[in-house]
This record gives structure tokens, C-alpha cells and sequence, in this order.
């Protein structure tokens, strides 16, 4: 589409996405200078829409760029009082005692919050203070300067036809300039792993790790609910099919966040992380919880979990990676909103003091280096051996050798090696002859639900008439070597039901993308193990649009 001419504006810092990181960085551009010109681009119908987390909120980020925010009318209440970690068998569960666990996965003073509304009024505070904030504009593409610098994004690119060519009621979107780009995207965002390949960020480090997070808002029994209580499970139902656990957080309203964490390295490709997570609800001790309740929302997305192995460099030239367009989630704690905020700070003051020193276009190395020398990289290396512990010893060595390793850096700030995470999620994939495939439970209908059904709850929308926003490279890959060599797992590892290989007597295997119901969670793009799958932005304002998560 570069032959359309656009019309462009010019910004002082232009930001993709309202996510933590990316408000967290608007705002801390206006604190630092009101006369700089910032503008905050969201895919999402409004801010939070496409928001989902946990979320246990560490309120360090928060307190570094808002100070007074607890007398702000922030939507951060329910502060954690009770914090519970759990094994877990077929039929029981054996609690882990808190004296045994490293400090830093204590979580008193922090807080159970929905991280949807905490943007939205991240949002109202920026717009405050002279920010421009659209929603309902997803950025498409990239634009290059002329000496090959990032130098603005195109966006708000509507009514393509199906096919993608231009028609009669196309919109073709704007271009908006900056002195430097903040990718604020999330996981595996299109326009960020653009940069990464472009600029190479990622020679010096390992393969990004990821898991596929579920969540599910509960409304309970008001007897069995208990404010400010955190539990944390391991075990059943994976066991050694994958890494991986839950978290059940009791937030207020009589309200419970139930949600499932599968690491995607996963090497058996019958596996089914969807129905783990249906299957897990069915656990006595969850089950208890939950029964009389009821399900009022539903979400999934990815969650880097490379941390500090897998860290891109982070600044290029005209911008920067910001929070988990980077990876800055520490695993073990099953936390990153606070790291994302604090990256959005750094590349903000990086950002303001080239300005006033009449750069722009260049690599803002000054953020580079405080990501990985400050404090979000002191978070995200004391914990570095947790996860590739996991994936290559099981969780009971992650458990020993990686919370030793927490301890040792707890105790002296240091542990004595750092552990590779080897080969990408998409290679750890097995062929299906190798592996046995799974039998799952038909979800009941109380406490377990289909994907469809579940996806309504997601309240996800997409107009029908645009193109596909899934990219197959080469569309006879889904039949002709996923299918027989990996029994397809798209069919399995999608949260949403998007992919199926549909079969008719008479024809030959057909491989259906159902992209009006896709949540963005990105995980075809990371798991499939042809890599043949490319998730992009659909036109603004499509996809899911959660409540309160």
C-alpha cells in the first residue's frame, strides 16, 4: 500500500498502544515537558479493550510515575492479604509452605486488580494533561526515513476489500510522524517483530519463551468468597505433558479471576491447553470454589516468558520496545505490568532528553542501557534460571535448583550460572507420531464450556468483509505437512477455535481460518511449527473487547 498517498501530522513522540507501558510513557513525557506533542495509538475499540492480565499488581512502576496515585481515585483497592501456593494431585492438593518460598514471591503490598480499567484511568489521567489518545486505530505498518530509520506508523486503514485491494469505501488510513516511535504493542506484536527482524535486536540474545494464558471472571457464592486472597497452583492436570499452572484471585463484588498458564514449548502436539484449563475448573478444590457461580467473561493471550536471556536489545534507530513488546514479565512472580511501566518511564526520559538536545531518528542507547541495568533488569535476572530450569528438568528442578538460585540471589545478589533457553517454541514441537494423543473430558457446561461459547463471553467482533488479518505464507502447509507430520495443532492450540481442518467424503482436507473469532492472543504465530502463520492487525476497533480484565 505504499503507493497511496496519505496524509500525515507530525508528533514529538508517537506510542503504539495503550497498554502500561505505553501510558505509563505518555505520561511521563508531559511530566517531563507539557509542550511535547504525544499521541497514543490503540487497536482496541477503547482503551482496555484488548487489555487482559492476571493480575497481581506490584505497584512499583505505579509508584515511580504517579506518587500520589492512591489518593487519585485509582481502581487499585483490593490489597493482596492472603497468599497461597498449592501442588497439585488428581483428587488433592499439598500446600506449599510460604516460609520456604524466596522473598521476592511474596506479594503483600501489592494488589488484585483488573489491568483493563487500570489503563483506562491511566488514560483519563494522560488525556489530562494534553495527551492525545485514539482508539479505534490500529497501526498497519511502519514508515522508514531515508536513512533507514523508524519514523512513523501508518494508521486507522479501513474498508480493504477481501482480497486486500483498495475499493470504492476504503479509508486509507493516516501517517503519523514522530522524533521517535514507542512499540507498546504487547506480545508479539506485528509492528515489533517487524523492527527486531529489521534490525537484527535479537543476535545477542536466546529464543523468546511463551505461554498461552486463560482467564475466566467468576461471580461466586458470596460465602465462599474471600477478598484479597491469592492462590497459585503447579501440577495436575499437566503433569510432564507441559509446564505450566493456575492462578485464582479473589478481587471484589464477590468476584474471582480463575485463569490457567501452559508454557508453549510443549512438545506433544495432541496437547489441548484450552482443555487443560476446562478440565483443571473440575479439580475438588476448584470445583468447590466455583460451584453455584457463574462465568461472566472470558480471554486468552500470550505471555513472554524468555525474561533476561531472551531480551532484544531494546532502543533501534527512531524508537524503542517498550514492556512485553521486548519481554520484561518475570516468570516465577507471574508479573510484568510494573516492569512495563517502569520501561515506559525510562523511554520517556531517554526520549525528552534527546529532544532537548535537538536529536531525533537516532537509537536512544541511554534506554537500552537502563532497561538492563536498572531496575527492571535487576528483576528480570535474579529470577533467569526458573524457567529454563522447567523446560529442561521438570518442575520439581525448577522448584529446587531454580529457588535456590532465587535464594542465593536474594541473599548475595548473585547466582553462578545463567541457563540457555535452546530451541524456540515452535521447534520443541514433536512430530504426532511420537506422542500419544490426549482424551479430554466433553466440558459439562457448568463449570467447563466449548471454546465457542466461550469466545462469546470475550464479546470479540470482527466485520467480516475485510481480509483475513491470519497470513499463511504458503497455504498448503496446514494439510500438506502440519496435518500428517503434527496431527495440525492449530486445531488445538488456538484459545478461540479460530483454525480447523475441515474434512468432506470425496474431497481432500481443507484448512478453515475462522478469523472473526480471534482474540489476538498471538499464539499461532509463535506455536505453529511450520512458522507459516502471521498474525497482523485487523482494521481498528475489531477483536475482543473485555470488560473488566
Amino acid at each position: 500500500m505504499s503507493e497511496i498517498e496519505r496524509e500525515s501530522m507530525e508528533y514529538d513522540v508517537v506510542i503504539v498502544g495503550a497498554g502500561p507501558a505505553g501510558l505509563s510513557a505518555a505520561i511521563r513525557l508531559k511530566q517531563l515537558d507539557a509542550d511535547l506533542n504525544v499521541v497514543v495509538l490503540e487497536k482496541g475499540s477503547e482503551v482496555g479493550a484488548h487489555i487482559l492480565s492476571g493480575a497481581v499488581l506490584d505497584p512499583s512502576g505505579l509508584d515511580k510515575l504517579l506518587p500520589d496515585w492512591r489518593d487519585m481515585g485509582a481502581p487499585i483497592t483490593v490489597a493482596v492479604k492472603e497468599d497461597k501456593f498449592y501442588m497439585l494431585g488428581e483428587e488433592g492438593s499439598l500446600r506449599i509452605p510460604n516460609a520456604i518460598m524466596p522473598p521476592l514471591m511474596n506479594n503483600h503490598g501489592n494488589y488484585i486488580v483488573s489491568m483493563g480499567n487500570v489503563c483506562r484511568w491511566m488514560a483519563e489521567k494522560a488525556e489530562e494533561m494534553g495527551v492525545e489518545i485514539f482508539p479505534g486505530m490500529a497501526c498497519s505498518d511502519l514508515v522508514y526515513g531515508e536513512t533507514g530509520e523508524v519514523k512513523g506508523v501508518i494508521a486507522g486503514v479501513f474498508g480493504l476489500e477481501a482480497d486486500g485491494s483498495i475499493g470504492e469505501n476504503t479509508e486509507p488510513g493516516m501517517e503519523l510522524h514522530g522524533k521517535y516511535v514507542f512499540l507498546s504493542e504487547g506480545v508479539r506484536g506485528s509492528l515489533s517483530k517487524e523492527v527486531i527482524a529489521k534490525y537484527d535486536l535479537a543476535a545477542d540474545a536466546d529464543p523468546q519463551k511463551y505461554g498461552i494464558g486463560m482467564k475466566e471472571i467468576w461471580e461466586i457464592d458470596p460465602d465462599k468468597h474471600n477478598e484479597g486472597s491469592v492462590t497459585h497452583t503447579m501440577g495436575w492436570p499437566l503433569g510432564s505433558n507441559a509446564g505450566g499452572g493456575s492462578f485464582i484471585y479473589h478481587l471484589d463484588n464477590n468476584q474471582v479471576y480463575v485463569g490457567f498458564v501452559v508454557h508453549l514449548n510443549y512438545k506433544n502436539p495432541h496437547l489441548f491447553p484450552y482443555m487443560e484449563f476446562q478440565r483443571f475448573k473440575h479439580h475438588p478444590m476448584v470445583a468447590e470454589l466455583l460451584e453455584g457461580g457463574k462465568r461472566v467473561a472470558y480471554g486468552a493471550r500470550a505471555i513472554t516468558e524468555g525474561g533476561w536471556q531472551s531480551l532484544p536489545k531494546t532502543a533501534f534507530p527512531g524508537g524503542a520496545l517498550l514492556g512485553c513488546s521486548a519481554g520484561m514479565v518475570n516468570v516465577p512472580r507471574i508479573k510484568g505490568n510494573h516492569n512495563a511501566m517502569l520501561s515506559g518511564i525510562a523511554a520517556a526520559e531517554a526520549a525528552e532528553a534527546a529532544i532537548k538536545a535537538g536529536r531525533s531518528g537516532d537509537t536512544l542507547d541511554d534506554y537500552d542501557t537502563e532497561i538492563r541495568t536498572g531496575a527492571v533488569g535487576k528483576d528480570l535476572k535474579r529470577v533467569r534460571n526458573v524457567k529454563p530450569l522447567w523446560s529442561d528438568y521438570g518442575l520439581i528442578a525448577s522448584l529446587g535448583i531454580g529457588g535456590a538460585s532465587m535464594w542465593m540471589n536474594n541473599l548475595f545478589g548473585w547466582s553462578p550460572f545463567t541457563r540457555s533457553h535452546g530451541k524456540s517454541d515452535a521447534d520443541a514441537t514433536g512430530k504426532a507420531a511420537d506422542h500419544k494423543p490426549i482424551a479430554y473430558p466433553k466440558p459439562d457446561g457448568t463449570l467447563s464450556f466449548d471454546r465457542l461459547t466461550n469466545v462469546a463471553f470475550s464479546f470479540t467482533n470482527h466485520e467480516e468483509s475485510q481480509p483475513a488479518h491470519l497470513k499463511l505464507t504458503d497455504d498448503s502447509i496446514p494439510t500438506q505437512i502440519n496435518l500428517p507430520d503434527y496431527a495440525e495443532p492449530a486445531q488445538r492450540y488456538c484459545p478461540a477455535g479460530v483454525y480447523e481442518i475441515v474434512e468432506e467424503e470425496g474431497s481432500d482436507p481443507r484448512f478453515v481460518i475462522n478469523f472473526q473469532n480471534c482474540v489476538h492472543c498471538k499464539t499461532c504465530d509463535i506455536k505453529d511449527p511450520s512458522q507459516n502463520i502471521t498474525w497482523t492487525t485487523p482494521q481498528g476497533g475489531d477483536g475482543p473487547n473485555y470488560p473488566n480484565m
